[in-house]
């Protein structure tokens, strides 16, 4: 954080502490609210969720190579293998919406065509696997799958019009292979560094396995009743496999990796949850925004209610998974299902700071159409998704 901004919050908390009238009632709940909120995650979400998701995600960035992906991005790659590697990228990268633009910028720049470069500019932040994963564990595992799977659906459609409709203005562009450097080879095998991700994302699984609901079968009832028993194995599996594969110095990338991960977002998240609970209060506890409000903007399944959802999310700017808690309390306080997905498919992809970077790169009319295809596809999904709701 540069000089200027940390002056702006030192400002911006004495303002607050001057002029909030905390001998109203309702300021004074909602008050309440952000810290409850905030206990909520830290007791439910931080432990067996994030933390776990921190060490993944370090570890993706450690020992998965980026010069790798962007390869494929080349205009001599096969299309196909293209498209593929473009849809998913958001899971090796793990950036937001502004933190993508200088690898867009590079690739496209560089000879990348206009369909897989598209692609990858928005699965970067929109597949990020910590924000899949807190939305799976916050709002429920069947936003967190349908988040994934509209992510990935969007990133290869997405790709595929903007090189239909500017597939005239793509043939006239210089075009190239992308060079990008390999990294060096590594002594463990693929089947090695598979089993290592997968040993951790099962870690994650169980240790934030939620307790079962009636309706549930008795194998899930037995899942959980062992979960601490499996991860505790599954820890001591984790041990033995750094200490037989790695060495000391890809050890302490991948917890240099894993810090910077937690003091990038933890403080954000923690400081948007504060501001989600004070605003929007905890389901079916109402705070400074009244429910009724959010009822008549996003409540429901009408197509102005996911049509606006999609808009507001588009020209917001969501740091790395503030999104979550805000669209928790949303929907605690009447979004609808459909209208909360459309947010959260054009809300981290884009923003209004990243519209105007992304117009200054490939040009006002390719960054409208790119803009518009992203809120129609949002807002076709969360009316699909809240019909099947």
């Amino acid at each position: 954080m540069k000089e200027w901004q940390k002056f702006l919050f030192i400002i911006a908390i004495f303002l607050g502490a001057y002029f909030i009238s905390w001998e109203s009632t309702l300021i004074r709940q909602s008050g309440l609210e952000a810290f409850m909120m905030l206990q909520e995650y830290a007791r439910q979400h931080v432990l067996t969720c994030l933390i776990p998701a921190f060490f993944i995600a370090g570890a993706i960035t450690v020992f998965v190579s980026q010069a790798a992906v962007l390869k494929y991005f080349g205009a001599t790659a096969n299309k196909i293998l293209s498209y593929s590697v473009a849809s998913i990228s958001g899971t090796v990268l793990a950036v937001c919406s502004c933190t993508v633009l200088p690898l867009f910028a590079g690739i496209y720049s560089r000879g990348a065509g206009i369909g897989p470069a598209t692609a990858f500019l928005y699965s970067g932040p929109a597949i990020n696997v910590l924000a899949i994963i807190l939305t799976a564990k916050v709002l429920g595992w069947q936003m967190g799958l349908a988040r994934a799977v509209g992510a990935i659906s969007f990133a290869v459609i997405t790709g595929l019009l903007m090189a239909f409709i500017f597939r005239k203005d793509d043939a006239q562009r210089q075009t190239g292979e992308l060079f990008l450097p390999e990294e060096d080879g590594k002594a463990r095998a693929l089947w090695q560094d598979a089993l290592y991700m997968l040993t951790m994302a099962l870690i994650l699984i169980f240790a934030s396995f939620a307790r079962p609901t009636e309706t549930d079968g008795g194998l899930w009832r037995l899942i959980f009743s062992a979960k601490w028993y499996l991860t505790a194995v599954l820890i001591i599996v984790l041990a033995i496999m750094l200490k037989k594969w790695f060495v000391k110095e890809e050890l302490k990338g991948w917890v240099e990796a894993t810090w910077g991960f937690s003091k990038q977002i933890l403080p954000l998240l923690l400081g948007g949850v504060l501001v989600a609970g004070f605003l929007l209060g905890r389901p079916g506890h109402p705070a400074l925004i009244p429910e009724h409000y959010i009822q008549a903007l996003v409540g429901g399944n009408s197509l102005w209610a996911n049509f606006f959802a999609s808009i507001v999310g588009a020209l917001m700017y969501f740091a790395t998974l503030t999104e979550v808690p805000i669209l928790q309390g949303l929907i605690g306080a009447g979004m609808g299902q459909g209208p909360a997905l459309a947010m959260l498919l054009a809300g981290p992809a884009l923003s209004l700071p990243s519209m105007i970077a992304i117009a200054s790169i490939m040009g006002i009319k390719k960054t409208a159409v790119y803009c518009s295809i992203v809120v129609v596809l949002s807002t076709i999904a969360g009316m699909g998704y809240g019909w099947l709701l």
